[in-house]
């Protein structure tokens, strides 16, 4: 039964998240310029990328009833990296691709290994690291330097289009979205990562190896956020220090306005994907409409604090309920 009202839980979700971007595509359609255009579609799709695969690795850290808020820091410092390992120390980009993903890995690691060995709050490590992957940039491009003439082939990554019309980088997205998909729809690791949300103590119980699970979900944000890092150089054409700031709050919006529990244990990679939908289209439509650009901001905000205060209202309501019931219950004995 539990299994049932869950389903239809998250289609009820998901039916609301299409409902609100049918209703965006039929307001800008009519008020946004060259809105309803294949070219603008696929801008949509190019410009969904970068804080689609931040929102996407970010989901299940966020079922296990963590938070990582350094996502966006780390995304720049990445940049900054890949941008010193190119030009200063003279490595082919395909290197210092790697080597900035192999570096986006440990720092997310660090992460972990700090929540699980020092048993701080995820909000409290990342807020940190939030602070010092940003301050890191800063150090090393000395808040001027920035990384530009990057190899057309690696340009291609970003700008570039397949067969004429596919954006580059979208089948780089589509292929991590479809992988953290199976993982945590369809492996026992999914699986284990919301029992991990749901009771770190039950999960621990249950045999449950939480610290490592924990350490590898920080790990996978880390390295999604540095090959996010490079498509967004690809993208932009320069890597700076303030690369990837306010993308955290973002790919956290997109990840719970898709139906993830913020308090971890519920959640689904396609909703995730229909929240990030709703946000780049909403973005682009106001951008089109010739709307200030503070606006999109505003609106995310309030979309953020209404997903979350409704959250903690059907809590209230259900422990409520609970209560309730097992007075009922007493009663009857």
């Amino acid at each position: 039964m539990h299994d049932r009202s869950g389903w239809r839980r998250w289609l009820g979700i998901e039916l609301v998240l299409t409902l609100l971007l049918c209703m965006e595509l039929g307001i800008f359609s009519r008020t946004a310029t060259n809105f309803w255009t294949a070219q603008n579609f696929f801008e949509v799709l190019r410009l969904s990328v970068e804080i689609g695969l931040l929102a996407v690795a970010m989901t299940p850290v966020i079922l296990t009833g963590g938070i990582d808020l350094s996502v966006g820091s780390l995304l720049g410092l990445c940049a900054i990296c890949f941008g010193k390992l190119w030009r200063d120390a003279g490595l082919p980009p395909l290197v210092a691709g790697i080597a900035t993903i192999g570096l986006g890995v440990g720092l997310g690691s660090l992460n972990g290994v700090l929540v699980t060995r020092l048993r701080l709050p995820p909000l409290i490590v990342t807020l940190g690291s939030f602070s010092l992957f940003r301050g890191f940039a800063e150090a090393i491009t000395k808040g001027v330097d920035n990384f530009t003439n990057f190899p057309a082939s690696f340009l291609f990554l970003g700008q570039g289009y397949l067969f004429g019309v596919i954006p580059a980088q979208l089948p780089v997205f589509m292929l991590v979205a479809l992988a953290v998909w199976l993982l945590v729809h369809r492996t026992v690791i999914g699986r284990g990562l919301r029992a991990m949300g749901y009771s770190p103590e039950g999960a621990l119980y249950a045999g449950l190896p939480v610290s490592s699970r924990l350490m590898w979900v920080y790990g996978l944000a880390g390295g999604v956020s540095a090959l996010s890092a490079l498509v967004y150089v690809a993208h932009v054409g320069q890597a700076k220090a303030d690369a990837g700031t306010g993308y955290e709050l973002l790919a956290i919006t997109a990840v719970v306005l898709g139906g993830t529990s913020i308090f971890g244990g519920k959640g689904s990679v396609h909703g995730t994907l229909l929240g990030l939908a709703v946000l780049v289209v909403m973005k682009n439509g106001l951008i089109l409409s010739d709307q200030p650009g503070e606006l999109v901001g505003i609106v995310t905000g309030v979309l953020l604090l209404t997903v979350l205060s409704g959250e903690l209202l059907m809590k209230f309501l259900s422990r409520k309920s609970e209560v309730r019931r097992r007075e009922r219950l007493l009663k009857t004995r």
